[in-house]
């Protein structure tokens, strides 16, 4: 994610608390934050995964030129593929679960950690810059090759400082191609 401003304002806060359940009273009453040993309204953890609603390219954000996007129900995940020519090999691929090609099938989410260098707060106004991180390999038991990689992303303030660094581990398979 690619975010190049993420203001942060107090309704924003308040809102992303209410959605996930949390009632902190740090999180929306100015009084008690501010007697509080953090001195004003902070922003809970895993906020920061809301500036991907600035990202204009975020493939969870609702589109405006008409176009269907991952979660909007128009098809299975709303991204329309090209349509592959049905052939035999591709016919017994598809009723045995697998691919033609021998690849696995989507990257999944499998681990997500962030880094707080301080809180985030209102009125701050974050930018990110993501980089890839570690890639590693290991053989799973009955899916084959598992092959995870990172992806790290920063979030710095209006003055360049660094909040919180957040990364993200996601996991694909690689099964090996039937010799048969």
């Amino acid at each position: 994610m690619a975010v190049e401003r993420f203001p942060i304002e107090a309704s924003h806060i308040m809102m992303f608390a209410r959605s996930i359940g949390d009632d902190n009273q740090i999180y929306y009453d100015a009084d008690y934050a501010e007697n509080s040993e953090v001195g004003a309204i902070v922003a809970p953890p895993t906020f920061v995964q809301a500036g991907a609603q600035f990202d204009p390219n975020y493939g969870l954000r609702p589109r405006s030129d008409g176009k269907g996007w991952m979660g909007s129900g128009s098809q299975p995940t709303s991204i329309v593929r090209p349509t592959q020519q049905k052939t035999e090999e591709n016919e017994q691929a598809a009723s045995s679960g697998g691919s033609s090609r021998g690849g696995g099938g989507g990257v999944l989410h499998a681990e997500q950690r962030y880094e707080y260098h301080r809180h985030p707060k209102v009125g701050d106004v974050l930018s990110t810059t993501s980089r890839p991180g570690k890639t590693w390999e290991r053989q799973g038991r009955r899916s084959g090759k598992l092959v995870f990689s990172e992806s790290i992303t920063e979030y710095r303030d209006q003055n360049g400082e660094l909040v919180v660094t957040a990364t993200s581990v996601g996991v694909r398979t690689e099964r090996a191609v039937d010799q048969s």
